[in-house]
C-alpha cells in the first residue's frame, strides 16, 4: 500500500485521513492467524474495486506456488526453519475461459492491508478481479517464454502491481511476482497468514535481494523440467519447460527496485532492470553494464543515492519520470485508490495525498507501455521508439538526461 519517501509527508497523510475518516493508525501484525480487519464485512453495497484489461492478444493464465530454499535458514523464524516464499507466476494462455478468475488478493490480506494503511476496510465490497484464469494451461507457440521478475514496495503483497504483470503476460512473458516473507501481506497453503513486522527483525532492501537467486534456481528447475512447488502441486499444463533462462528480466517498485539493482550486481541471470521510483538505499556501489531504467517520481536523481546509483550505470540506460508523480504512480493503487476514495467519500485534498496529480487513466497507460517497451527492446530485442525520446502519445512524459 501506498508509503511516501519521506516520514513527515507519510505522517502528514495519515493525519488528513484521521481528520477525514476518524481512522487511527494500526499496528502490523506480524504474527499468523486471522487479523481484526478480516472480520469486518464489507458494508452492503460496498463496490467492489476494478483493474483495467490488459491490452495484449493473449488470454492470461496464474497459478500461485509455494516455494521453500532448504539451503538458506529463514532471517527471522529462527533455527529449524527454511526460508519459505509465496510467488504468483502470470502468463500468456489458451483455453482460459473454463478457468475461473484469480482475485487481485485474498479478501482477508486485502482487509489487513486496508486497515494497516488506516482505510476502513468495509468500504471495499471485496478484492479486485484480474484478467488471470487459475491454472489455464500455458500457450507457448512461439517457443520458450521470456522471464520478468518482480519485487513488490515495503509492507506490501506481490499483487501489487497487477497492471503491469497482466500487460506483460498478455504479450506473451511469464511474470513471477514474489511476496517477501515477514515485509508482505502473504497467505500459506496450510492457512498461515502473516504481517510485515518492523523493528529488529524487520527486512531491508538486501532482505529482499537475498530471495530472488533462489526464485531464478526455482525457473531455471521449471525450465529443465521439475516442480518447484514444496508441496507438489499439479502445474498448469504446458509451464515445465516453459520459461526461457536465457531471457530473463526484473523490475520492483520502492524497496523492490532497489532489490532489482542489488540483485543485478550479483546474479548475471537477470538480463535487464527496471525500477519503479526506488530510493536506491543501501548505496549500490558497483558498476553495472547491463541495461536498467528508472522510472522516478519521488526518489529523483536529486537524491544522493540515486544519483551514485546513475553514475555506477555503465551500459544502456534511461530515466523517465511522469509529471504530478508520487510515489506509487507507477503501481495499482494510483487506479484504485481513486475508487476507495469514492466509496469513503474523501475530500479531493486527501485524494490528492494519496495519489498526486498524475491521473489515474494516464497512470494505467504509462504502466502499459513503458515497462512492455522496456523488457520488449533488451529480451526481445524489439526496436522501441516510445524508448528513444520525448512522444505525442505520452506528452507527460519526461526523458532525463
Amino acid at each position: 500500500m501506498p508509503r511516501t519517501p519521506s516520514i513527515e509527508k507519510y505522517l502528514s497523510r495519515r493525519g488528513l485521513l484521521s481528520a477525514a475518516l476518524g481512522a487511527g493508525l494500526t499496528v502490523p501484525l506480524g504474527l499468523a492467524g486471522p487479523a481484526a480487519a478480516a472480520d469486518r464485512p464489507p458494508a452492503a453495497g460496498a463496490p467492489r474495486m476494478v483493474l483495467p484489461a490488459p491490452t495484449g492478444p493473449y488470454p492470461i493464465g496464474t497459478v500461485a506456488l509455494h516455494l521453500v530454499d532448504r539451503s538458506r535458514p529463514d532471517p527471522v523464524a529462527g533455527p529449524g526453519h527454511y526460508r519459505e516464499l509465496m510467488v504468483s507466476l502470470w502468463y500468456p494462455a489458451r483455453d482460459a475461459a473454463r478457468h475461473p478468475r484469480a482475485v487481485w488478493m485474498s479478501d482477508p490480506l486485502l482487509r489487513d492491508l486496508l486497515e494497516f494503511n488506516g482505510i476502513p476496510s468495509a468500504a471495499v465490497g471485496g478484492p479486485p478481479i484480474t484478467a488471470g484464469r487459475v491454472g489455464a494451461p500455458v500457450r507457448r507457440a512461439g517457443g520458450p517464454l521470456p522471464v520478468v521478475v518482480y519485487s513488490p514496495e515495503a509492507h506490501d503483497q506481490r499483487a501489487d502491481t497487477t497492471i503491469v504483470v497482466q500487460e506483460l503476460a498478455s504479450h506473451g512473458y511469464l511474470v513471477v511476482t514474489v511476496d517477501h516473507t515477514y515485509d508482505a501481506f502473504v497467505e500459506f497453503p496450510d492457512g498461515r497468514r502473516l504481517a510485515p513486522i518492523d523493528g529488529e527483525h524487520s527486512l531491508g532492501a538486501p532482505d529482499f535481494a537475498a530471495d530472488i537467486p533462489y526464485v531464478l534456481d526455482c525457473v531455471d528447475g521449471l525450465a529443465a523440467g521439475r516442480n518447484p512447488d514444496a508441496d507438489g502441486k499439479p502445474l498448469p499444463a504446458g509451464l515445465i519447460g516453459a520459461p526461457d533462462p536465457r531471457r530473463i528480466g526484473m523490475f520492483g517498485t520502492s524497496k523492490g527496485g532497489t532489490a532489482t539493482a542489488l540483485v543485478m550486481g550479483v546474479d548475471p541471470r537477470v538480463r535487464a532492470g527496471l525500477s519503479l521510483d526506488a530510493p536506491m538505499e543501501p548505496l549500490v556501489t558497483a558498476d553495472l553494464d547491463r541495461p536498467f531504467m528508472l522510472m522516478t517520481a519521488d526518489y529523483t536523481r536529486a537524491t544522493a543515492p540515486v544519483a551514485q546509483f546513475w553514475s555506477h550505470l555503465t551500459g544502456w540506460k534511461l530515466n523517465v519520470q511522469a509529471r504530478g508523480a508520487i510515489h506509487n504512480a507507477y503501481d495499482d493503487y494510483q487506479f484504485l485508490l481513486p475508487q476507495i476514495g469514492a466509496a469513503l467519500g474523501w475530500s479531493e485534498k486527501v485524494l490528492r495525498s494519496w495519489i498526486g496529480k498524475l491521473p489515474p487513466g494516464r497512470a494505467v497507460r504509462i504502466q502499459q507501455a513503458y515497462p512492455l517497451a522496456f523488457f520488449d527492446l533488451h529480451l526481445r530485442h524489439q526496436r522501441q521508439r516510445l524508448l528513444e525520446g520525448p512522444s505525442p502519445a505520452f506528452r507527460e512524459m519526461r526523458y532525463l538526461p
